[in-house]
């Protein structure tokens, strides 16, 4: 009964996130709503470096309130009535559906994952013979108000770099070239979804035998800049930058001490040196000859996909990993699902059914209201209202600012259909027989007329679904949606059109927003089909 493992799944969740509160873990997905509760002054009462979290317990008391609920309304041994099952069996044999639904559920649990698959933090760490594990250990120092983080100093490093977090990407590096014993488990993509700008990777180029400049793997010859670097975990400090034309010098080159001063200039033209300057101290040829790498291609942001440098989709243009990018703006499209769904139907289901059950001047007023609301552009009001929003407040907030705007104008669209349901349902024989029985009017609007419209309620979700992700996918694409501390495929897609001359980024956001799209439009439609009143009925 998938209904009981959902209860039970929302038991074990509240217990596992309060346990992981009380011990100081920092556990995927459990946390957010303690994360939340932290970041965000009026969630928490008190001060110092254990307020109390009081939003974070009440998410972990609804979650197990409700998962309890859902136990004891499907008991086991429970069964659907014949008709239902009739329609939960036919959902399974439209196979485009149920496998578009698999498929989402798959996607929600890679996005659960969180931080121990995509994020900068290190799972694991070894040092002296002792295990860490930074991605999901809270770290606090009595002496520093509110410190929850490792710090440099705890893994061996020392100077600026003791105070600081530490870089676990370079951690991993300095321990394998020092000393073995102590390593590093980084999550599979090393890299977070915002606020971690990579190092700007570089290529290594290959020379011929015949001395022309070729890319690597290949008898190509290379055209563009390279450089020679001091270092290449900061490659911005170059050493020697050349112009290269079909493999040979051509144009003009450029050389910058350690300290960044331009010291050396020269012109070359197909290979053949034309003229050189220099004023660096000490002699141009130990200059020239000091150690520094290969000649290598330098990519700034955005650069362009390569398995060997560790971006399997290239960076954006702020120097954030795209494939971490897209997979937080994959989370943040589940966690506004998960919130806008239940408070959208709440709202539209309860008037919808109040509006149809009493009539009269309250449906009156209220479908006054409505049709006012619904002339206006919805788009246009969501950007009025969300540039209307204080930055600070949208900073701070959020996920849940743009959430309260969208619900705010979302609900208005079911109404209508409640309201035709409540005004049928309510002239049948047995709501009159519950009112002769004496039971109240809450109890006969959602305990016998509300299960009857669930056929209705259950086809509308997978396309609000999609309503909220273009929703979402719109207002960021027009610069009105989330704060750039969340990762969007709206953003994406408007770098992307920004940059035409890196395809992969409006590629991979619009390969990935429609893919999303097309998944939940497959399971609406065979949801809206299983449904269908005249596959299990017929007419007299």
């Amino acid at each position: 009964m998938i209904f009981r493992k959902i209860g039970w799944l929302m038991v074990a969740g509240a217990v596992i996130s309060s346990l992981g509160e009380w011990f100081s873990l920092k556990l995927p997905t459990l946390r957010w709503a303690f994360d939340v509760s932290r970041e965000l002054q009026w969630l928490n009462w008190g001060a110092g470096d254990h307020p109390f979290l009081w939003f974070g317990w009440l998410a972990v008391m609804f979650s197990l309130v409700c998962g309890v609920m859902l136990l004891m309304k499907f008991p086991q041994g429970f069964q659907f009535t014949p008709i239902t099952q009739r329609r939960i069996d036919r959902f399974c044999s439209i196979k485009r559906g149920h496998r578009a639904f698999v498929m989402i559920g798959f996607l929600a649990l890679i996005a659960s994952l969180d931080h121990l698959l995509v994020g900068n933090e290190a799972v694991l760490v070894k040092y002296d013979g002792k295990i860490y594990s930074p991605a999901l250990q809270r770290f606090y120092e009595p002496s520093e108000a509110g410190g929850v983080i490792f710090k440099g100093k705890h893994f061996g490093l020392s100077g600026d770099a003791a105070e600081a977090a530490p870089n676990y990407r370079r951690l991993k590096q300095k321990f394998q070239n020092e000393n073995p014993s102590n390593w590093v488990l980084m999550p599979v993509v090393p890299y977070a979804p915002t606020q971690d700008t990579v190092t700007v990777p570089t290529q290594e180029l290959d020379k011929r035998d015949d001395g022309l400049l070729c890319f690597p793997g290949s008898d190509r010859p290379y055209s563009g800049l390279a450089a020679k670097i001091y270092d290449l975990d900061d490659p911005g400090r170059m050493h020697l930058r050349y112009r290269y034309r079909e493999g040979l010098k051509d144009g003009a080159a450029d050389g910058w001490d350690r300290e960044n001063n331009r010291v050396y200039g020269a012109q070359f033209s197909q290979g053949s040196l034309v003229s050189e300057s220099w004023n660096g101290e000490g002699e141009m040829e130990a200059f020239l000859s000091q150690g520094s790498t290969e000649l290598s291609v330098v990519y700034y942001a955005p650069a362009p996909p390569s398995f060997k440098m560790g971006h399997l989709l290239g960076t954006t243009p702020q120097g954030y990993d795209v494939l971490a990018y897209l997979y937080g703006g994959l989370q943040v499209n589940f966690k506004a699902a998960l919130f806008y769904i239940p408070s959208i139907y709440l709202i539209g289901i309860t008037i919808g059914l109040l509006m149809g059950f009493f009539g009269g001047v309250f449906d009156l007023f209220v479908q006054r209201m409505i049709e006012v609301f619904s002339n206006i552009p919805f788009l246009f009001v969501i950007i009025i209202v969300s540039a209307s929003v204080p930055v600070p407040i949208k900073e701070k907030s959020g996920l849940g600012v743009i959430l309260l705007i969208l619900i705010l104008f979302s609900w208005m669209g079911m109404t209508y259909l409640m309201r035709t349901a409540a005004l049928k349902e309510k002239a049948r024989d047995y709501v009159a027989a519950s009112r002769i029985i004496g039971c109240s009017t809450p109890r006969i609007i959602f305990k016998h007329i509300l299960p009857n419209a669930v056929a209705i309620l259950v086809t509308l979700v997978p396309f609000s679904v999609s309503g909220l992700v273009m929703g979402l996918t719109s207002l960021d694409y027009l610069g009105f949606g989330l704060p750039p501390k969340y990762a969007t495929w709206g953003t994406l897609l408007k770098d992307g059109l920004g940059n035409l001359s890196a395809p992969w980024l409006v590629s991979s956001s619009f390969l990935c927003l429609v893919s999303l799209l097309i998944l939940v439009t497959f399971i609406g439609e065979a949801v809206r089909e299983a449904f269908d009143p005249k596959k299990f009925t017929y007419y007299k």
